[in-house]
């Protein structure tokens, strides 16, 4: 078990099975040492239980508990990219996420920080990132949030 997924366990979190691609692309490709992983809703095997609108249907702490179902995804897509050893993975250098916004909803930063923080938690000062975060009209399936990312792994 990684450094990472024994953290998770203490956090009582665990890993969703990747989730498969819906259109043309792949979960990651990886150039040199980074990984760039394709943009997560927030699915749970399957289902997506965050639906609607930031800041109208959904307030702040559900955005925020969507970002981070977001980020356990991208990290079983990262663990994949890995060859199943996420004690590869050095830092996470980015973050970009999208929420499913009212027009008037200006706490989008507020609620990709559910990912941040999560990645904070897990790696430290090495989940310490560069981040955008906006707010869009729809996503996919009609998702509340979807969060893409790019690390950088260690020694392969």
């Amino acid at each position: 078990m990684s450094r990472i997924e024994r953290r998770l366990e203490e956090l009582g979190l665990e890993l969703p099975t990747p989730p498969t691609p819906v259109a043309n692309f792949l979960p990651f490709t990886r150039m040199g040492p980074w990984v760039l992983l394709a943009g997560q809703v927030n699915e749970w095997n399957g289902t997506v239980p965050y639906v609607g609108k930031v800041g109208g249907a959904l307030d702040v702490p559900a955005g925020q508990r969507a970002a981070r179902l977001c980020a356990l995804n991208l990290l079983a897509c990262l663990r994949l990219a890995c060859d199943g050893d996420l004690d590869r993975v050095a830092r996470c250098l980015q973050v970009r996420g999208f929420v499913n916004a009212t027009p008037d909803f200006d706490g989008v930063p507020a609620v990709i920080n559910g990912a941040s923080d999560l990645f904070v938690e897990l790696l430290g000062d090495a989940g310490r990132h560069a981040r955008t975060a906006v707010g869009v009209a729809t996503l996919p399936r009609r998702a509340a949030v979807e969060v893409d990312a790019v690390f950088e792994l260690g020694a392969i």
